[in-house]
């Protein structure tokens, strides 16, 4: 097995000839989001490598491997991880405070290293063997190890946190959007064992209290801390926060209507994923309550025909009944970001953000 830092040191090379190659933000679109968030990326990646770095090497290595850094037994990985997405909003929620964003760069990695631990375990739990097309921690490593680096990486981003002036503070944030995902994801595991029809079953009031906390408390956190670690004031960090939760829910429904009608070429999952799994989602639960729920849930009782499901499921209005939801999220994000004064630049950026996660070919 490589040792760690001989990893981190290669891969920190890289990110330092990035650097040099980066170009001054501009005002962002659309079009743009891709640049904003290689360029928090590369702000934030030193100060993530650095921090994993102080980890046994055995289980640092796990996280470098569930991050995209490494394969097993250390050797440099081809493909790089995910989009950054929690990086971008805590570096532009210390901007958007006016501050630069190197501010928020000690949020960026914290938030980062509470979603891979949450993201390890959550794989343990649903029994998912691949991630990013590449097999999960739990099966590269085993389940054990796996959880142990997840609980590395949780303690790991308190430490990062506690480290910060004020950051006692900031650790408290830190725990109530732990809390909350912790109670979205128990929420969202009892769905699977309530019944289709009747009193018990899952509500969409239900599914969107659950979006929130499991979904939105991260991404509202993640900018809400970047901006009190940028000097923010209370009203700014909640009203970013307020816009997390919000992006949180409807980032989850859309993700919903991918995992039924999403093309596979484009999602790396099945069509009618979602449906073969029976997961309780938005336009599932909508159309349970149209006319005709009863054949819907049916058909997703026995799990036959997930097609015929999916076609029921749509002229019931599930599918735009999700949309249409998604979109009264999105004016909540917009509303939660005028009630305070941002700088203008990165507020735009985080607007071509939100919008970019939520457009994703549905």
């Amino acid at each position: 097995m490589t040792a760690l830092p001989t990893t981190v040191e290669a891969v920190r090379r890289s990110t330092a000839a990035a650097s040099h190659r980066a170009t001054p933000a501009r005002p962002a679109d659309a079009g743009d989001t891709p640049r904003v968030l290689d360029r928090c990326r590369t702000l934030v990646r030193p100060a993530l490598e650095e921090a994993v770095g102080r980890l046994h090497p055995w289980v640092g290595e796990m996280a470098a491997y569930s991050f995209g850094w490494c394969e097993v037994g250390g050797a440099p990985a081809v493909s790089s991880g995910g989009k950054g997405v929690r990086q971008a909003l805590a570096v532009l929620g210390a901007e958007a405070a006016g501050a630069p964003g190197r501010a928020g760069v000690a949020a960026a990695v914290a938030v980062e290293l509470v979603h891979t631990f949450s993201l390890l375990h959550d794989d343990i739990m649903d029994g998912d063997a691949d991630r990013r097309r590449r097999p999960t921690v739990w099966k590269a490593y085993g389940t054990g190890p796996a959880v142990l680096a997840g609980d590395a990486l949780f303690a790991l981003a308190v430490e990062t946190l506690a480290a910060q002036p004020g950051g006692s503070g900031a650790v408290r944030t830190l725990s109530v959007a732990l809390g909350d995902l912790v109670r979205g994801q128990a929420d969202d595991l009892l769905f699977a064992d309530r019944p289709w029809t009747g009193a018990e079953r899952v509500r969409p009031d239900e599914y969107r209290a659950m979006a929130e906390h499991k979904t939105g408390a991260l991404l509202g956190c993640a900018a809400a801390l970047g901006a009190v670690l940028g000097g923010a004031g209370t009203e700014t960090a909640e009203a970013l926060d307020r816009a997390g939760r919000h992006l949180g829910v409807a980032f989850q429904i859309v993700d919903d209507v991918l995992g039924i009608w999403g093309d596979p070429r484009v999602t790396g999952k099945p069509v009618h994923g979602d449906l073969r799994e029976r997961k309780r989602t938005f336009p599932v639960l909508v159309a349970l309550d149209a006319p005709g729920g009863g054949r819907i849930a049916a058909l997703l009782e026995s799990g036959d025909a997930p097609e015929t499901a999916a076609e029921l499921i749509e002229q019931a209005g599930g599918r735009s009944a999700a949309m249409a939801e998604a979109r009264r999220h999105i004016i909540a994000v917009e509303t939660a970001l005028a009630e305070v004064p941002l700088a203008a630049r990165p507020t735009a950026e985080l607007r071509s953000l939100l919008a970019y996660l939520v457009r994703r070919d549905v």
